[in-house]
């Protein structure tokens, strides 16, 4: 029996991390970033002492931003029963990003919906912690038409209605016990980015690299954009010391114009990218169509900064991506997340969320595991991201071993933050920023 919780506050915390400092993350379009959470936690009176916590990823400025959009969505929640609250899942995401007068400031995107993702992604955490279940687990135990309830279909029926979802999850819903135990068993595939970001030196790169293969790593990506031949200097490296039998991905950020797009990864085929993620705008569907017909049979993958399912739903009716990499805080949390998650599989595409930010692989381990579990029911060309960076701060980090991330067994949506790492790199007062 569920019992009797209330939410009793709402906090925003603005933590950062100075990875700037040592060029952590870096590639063409930002080249110093601060690894940064949007941060709230659902204070309860739950006798217990659980609570819910949520986080949205950003690079440093214009965190505060986001944290004041989590405070703006103070009155969905405080001062309500969570047992009233996931009974009606759906109805409450659609509360959270329907007000209609901080629609005005979005919809459905930018800072209010990256804020509503954190809210939204707390109480998923909050609700998984109560049940006693990882939020993966949580949603593969759902019937097909509770899951199809998160669902709001306004804007895409035109693509996936309710009943195509409904057909999708029912078909997968007698096979999900063997496949839950594979991933209890194998883990899920993964590919790491950690070894390329574009302001390591040739050296680090090649060490890294050489240490990812002997680890067991297949799947590498590298950094692009940045002067061509630069680029495809950095490339034959890569490809010297990782070899011809890995997978490399190639991540441009979206510093390209189209045809400088197309004719970048048509100089960079000799090194025989997998995909090239983010060649252009990403919010230019049609310039990635272009792009996906010019360069085949080099795939377009993108979706990090597609900020809603709506656009989601243009890119693949588009044909402008052959990868769906979703981010599960710039969708508006789990909710939309499983949206997208259904429109991928009525379209046949492959997703490999966006896991390259603090927090993001902590979260995307449970997306993917859903989504093969119940969704998609299949492994093809899937791939989760892995940056080997900040996981240390989280009770329940992500663990990659030999290109595989290992299921999460602890309760919850993992992305809880030690206290010590809070407070340390809090912004602007922390003892990791006071002493800069």
């Amino acid at each position: 029996m569920f019992p009797a919780v209330l939410i009793t506050g709402l906090d925003a915390l603005d933590v950062r991390f100075p990875t700037s400092r040592h060029l952590d993350g870096s590639d063409a379009m930002n080249p110093d970033p601060d690894y940064s959470a949007a941060y709230a936690i659902l204070r309860t009176d739950d006798s217990a002492g659980r609570e819910g916590h949520g986080l949205t990823f950003t690079i440093g400025r214009g965190n505060e931003i986001c944290v004041a959009a989590i405070n703006a969505l103070r009155p969905f929640v405080v001062g309500r029963d969570v047992e009233e609250l996931v009974a009606d899942l759906g109805g409450f995401w659609r509360r959270v990003t329907g007000d209609s007068q901080l629609r005005w400031i979005g919809p459905e995107k930018g800072a209010i919906h990256m804020g509503a993702a954190a809210v939204v992604n707390a109480l998923w955490d909050l609700y998984a912690k109560i049940d006693g279940k990882p939020v993966w687990r949580l949603l593969a135990e759902m019937s097909p038409q509770q899951l199809v309830d998160l669902v709001d279909f306004r804007h895409i029926s035109d693509a996936l209605t309710p009943d195509d979802a409904l057909m999708i999850l029912e078909t997968q819903a007698p096979t999900r016990a063997q496949r839950t135990a594979e991933l209890e068993r194998d883990g899920y595939p993964a590919y790491i980015t950690s070894v390329g970001w574009l302001g390591y030196d040739d050296d680090k790169v090649a060490r890294l690299c050489q240490e990812a293969v002997a680890g067991g790593w297949t799947n590498l990506k590298m950094k692009v954009g940045g002067d061509p031949a630069d680029d495809q200097r950095r490339a034959a490296l890569i490809r010297n010391a990782s070899g011809d039998d890995v997978r490399l991905m190639m991540d441009a950020n979206q510093v390209w114009d189209v045809d400088d797009a197309i004719a970048a990864v048509r100089a960079l085929a000799p090194y025989d990218p997998y995909w090239i993620e983010e060649p252009t705008s990403p919010d230019d569907v049609l310039g990635h169509a272009a792009i996906a017909r010019a360069i085949a049979p080099i795939a377009v993958a993108t979706g990090e900064h597609v900020h809603n399912r709506i656009m989601f739903k243009q890119f693949m009716q588009a044909g402008a991506m052959a990868f769906c990499q979703l981010d599960a805080c710039r969708l508006g949390g789990v909710n939309e997340v499983v949206a997208v998650l259904l429109l991928a599989a009525k379209f046949g595409i492959p997703v490999c969320p966006h896991a390259g930010g603090v927090g993001l692989c902590e979260y995307v381990q449970h997306v993917s595991a859903f989504d093969y579990i119940a969704v998609s029911g299949s492994l093809d060309g899937r791939m989760i991201e892995f940056a080997d960076h900040l996981h240390e701060h989280f009770f329940d980090p992500a663990v990659a071993r030999a290109g595989r991330y290992v299921l999460p067994t602890a309760p919850g949506y993992s992305v809880q933050m030690r206290p010590a790492s809070l407070e340390e790199f809090a912004f602007p007062n922390g003892a990791a920023w006071s002493t800069a």
